[in-house]
């Protein structure tokens, strides 16, 4: 990137997928703190003419706010590529595996990182049948944000009735019962981990609301559990070929021990939203929102 101490920044936000507004939100907030953090900034919703427009701009860095599909799974960091324009987070074929839930968990298993059963299979199966024995989670395979999850009870009599805009082919997963954890990765090193509270499912509403969720930071957790969160964070990472900044979720049934610890998956560009996990792991090691923002621009680069 630029060595200007005001680096030119687009703040690339918004964009077709289905977390689009998650995207906006973060690019919003992404935004200001690099204003704070002395970068010149211009924000730009990712449409058709997004070649033409960074072609005029002519930006030091595109800082990626993208969340989903063509954002965060290779598709504009190719692009990125092509125009050698430096960017933050991951580069192409770290953020196209982590998308891919299924291909994320074949990484993890290669790893030697604990995971559940899944199994993928096409809406139309699930809709018909238990395609797995519940109880069992249903997801897009390449979505983030718990954007369109169906949990199937171990009494349910009959299959989830998926809604329609649900993409052809699903993951069907084990259902892993307990507490939500996440640890996010800055650079080469685990930040801490947080203990996510719910009333129940820790789904969109739950994620992106004000009061949707309570965060405890550090989780109060025992020391074996909190170790073995930011060692599998940190080798998820790496395993995944991750740069700048990833967020790896998990859950932990506390009646198993350290065997009750899994992996739910990893996102190459996590919410920074308010409400959102990374920017409050930072604060609690120390990095104001401005600081954070303002290295991700610091370590951006193309061939990544």
């Amino acid at each position: 990137m630029s060595s200007r101490a005001n680096p030119k920044v687009v703040v690339l936000m918004g964009g077709p997928s289905a977390e689009r507004e998650v995207s906006l939100s973060s690019g919003r907030e992404c935004a200001a703190a690099l204003r704070e953090a002395a970068c010149e900034v211009i924000e730009v919703d990712a449409g058709p003419d997004l070649v033409a427009r960074l072609t005029e701009i002519k930006p030091d860095v595109v800082f990626n706010a993208l969340h989903g599909p063509l954002g965060e799974d290779g598709v504009v960091q190719g692009l990125l590529e092509w125009h050698r324009m430096p960017y933050t987070h991951s580069g192409v074929l770290a953020s196209a595996t982590a998308l891919d839930k299924e291909r994320t968990k074949n990484v993890y298993r290669t790893a030697g990182l604990p995971v559940v059963d899944s199994l993928l299979a096409s809406s139309d199966d699930v809709r018909t049948r238990h395609v797995m024995q519940p109880p069992y989670v249903v997801k897009p395979y390449n979505e983030g944000s718990s954007v369109g999850i169906y949990i199937v009870d171990k009494d349910a009599n009959s299959p989830p009735q998926l809604a329609d805009d649900m993409p052809e082919q699903v993951m069907v997963e084990a259902y892993a019962p307990g507490r939500e954890l996440t640890t996010t990765v800055l650079g080469d090193s685990a930040l801490t981990v947080t203990d996510i509270i719910t009333d129940g499912w820790y789904d969109y509403h739950a994620k992106y609301a004000p009061g949707g969720s309570r965060h405890v930071i550090p989780a109060d957790i025992p020391q074996e559990i909190f170790d073995a969160c930011m060692d599998y964070a940190l080798r998820a990472h790496h395993a995944l070929g991750c740069r700048g900044l990833s967020r790896t979720d998990f859950r932990w049934d506390e009646t198993r021990g350290l065997d009750g610890l899994i992996l739910l998956e990893t996102n190459t560009q996590p919410g920074m939203t308010p409400t959102s996990l990374t920017p409050e792991q930072a604060k609690h090691v120390g990095i104001t929102f401005p600081e954070l923002c303002r290295w991700l621009v610091e370590d951006a680069s193309c061939d990544r």
